[in-house]
């Protein structure tokens, strides 16, 4: 029979004599020999997707605690699913193998690290690793130079590798929210085909200071580093694809005037930041007033200092700045003014890791009530 089977010797009493194969269409049963399956979903029954090989391996929700070393190629997987087990480790040879995987998704697990091995995977273009125990991530990763989303999120990350956005050219999606971070390397803004990039709910205490490269992001979400996080850096202004900006619930006082130069930019969330610049009234009108405002500040104020000369000439020259004037009006569109309405702000799923998102309801914690508080 043409069938590739991913055999555990799993030696669980709890799991049935029985499992159903679907292979091109067709089930078969299969008596699982005293403990080796093939694969499990979370009502322990194996599903293999296969045409003319073998491409999605799930052994998601089955409380797996270890892996064994399956005697099979490897190389013919192109996603695996191991979410939602018990996993403490994965085993360097079977990563090592697994050189056609595009999806790795172990997610949900008690992984303390990840094995120096994956950088073997050097088609990978989806890591999921987010709730788990991690808490750094392998220097090896840099040589998954086809990885397109990285998710980490609900782990205990420290750090990120210094050097991987010198590496990862292809990311399109960082995920690094609800971990221990107090700063992203610098390096993070040589991602030049970044889009997303959302790391709230850590300790960060700055942005990196030089982001102009980061000319396709399109949302940031740094919010809820509560007390941490005091300023934004003035080359916020030259992310030129920026659309959303959420700087909620930090400790900022003032808006660098740079933001008045994002002609994209139609969602901004501020609400819980001891803000007096630009002043209430201002956004009480929404984001395009806060955006001539910013404009019209940067367009007179003394420009004293060569370091600000400096910015404004490179927001000339990509073509940001404009100095409009007119923040007073309130004539603007409605959906524009409703873009920045603080009712519109969503609080966050979960304060603990996905496998326990709602448990502790923080929308008690981070309700707002549609209206601007000092």
């Amino acid at each position: 029979m043409n069938m590739l089977l991913f055999e555990q010797q799993l030696q669980q009493p709890h799991l049935p004599e029985e499992v159903e194969v679907t292979m091109g269409g067709r089930r078969t049963v299969i008596g699982t020999r005293g403990g080796a399956v093939v694969a499990a979903e979370r009502n322990r029954r194996v599903v293999v997707e296969e045409e003319e090989r073998l491409e999605i391996v799930d052994l998601s929700g089955i409380s797996l605690s270890s892996l064994p070393n399956p005697n099979l190629n490897l190389a013919t997987i192109c996603k695996l699913d191991l979410s939602n087990n018990n996993l403490q480790s994965i085993p360097e040879s079977l990563t090592a193998r697994l050189l056609n995987v595009v999806v790795l998704d172990v997610h949900s697990n008690q992984l303390k690290s990840l094995p120096h091995s994956i950088g073997c995977l050097t088609k990978l273009k989806t890591l999921n690793v987010s709730g788990n125990l991690i808490t750094i991530l392998p220097k090896t990763l840099e040589d998954c130079r086809c990885l397109e989303e990285l998710n980490v999120n609900f782990n205990k990350l420290i750090k990120l590798p210094d050097t991987i956005g010198f590496e990862l050219s292809n990311l399109r999606k960082l995920s690094v929210n609800s971990n221990k971070l107090v700063y992203l390397p610098h390096s993070i803004s040589h991602l030049k085909n970044l889009r997303v990039l959302d790391a709230r709910l850590n300790s960060l205490t700055a942005l990196p200071d030089d982001l102009e490269n980061l000319i396709k992001l399109e949302v940031l979400n740094v919010s809820q580093n509560f007390h941490h996080l005091q300023t934004l850096p003035y080359s916020i202004g030259l992310l030129l694809s920026l659309a959303e900006l959420d700087i909620s619930y930090n400790k900022i006082t003032s808006l660098p005037d740079s933001i008045g130069c994002l002609k994209r930019l139609h969602k901004l969330c501020v609400d819980g930041n001891p803000l007096s610049s630009p002043p209430p009234f201002v956004f009480e009108q929404g984001v395009h007033a806060v955006r001539e405002y910013l404009s019209e500040k940067m367009n007179t104020r003394n420009l004293s200092s060569h370091k600000k000369k400096s910015w404004v000439g490179k927001l000339v020259r990509y073509g940001t700045f404009n100095g409009g004037y007119g923040y007073f009006r309130t004539n603007e569109p409605r959906e524009d003014r409703e873009a920045f309405m603080y009712s519109q702000y969503r609080s966050i799923d979960g304060l603990t890791s996905p496998r326990y998102i709602g448990t502790f309801a923080p929308r008690r914690f981070f309700w707002t009530r549609g209206y601007w508080t000092r």
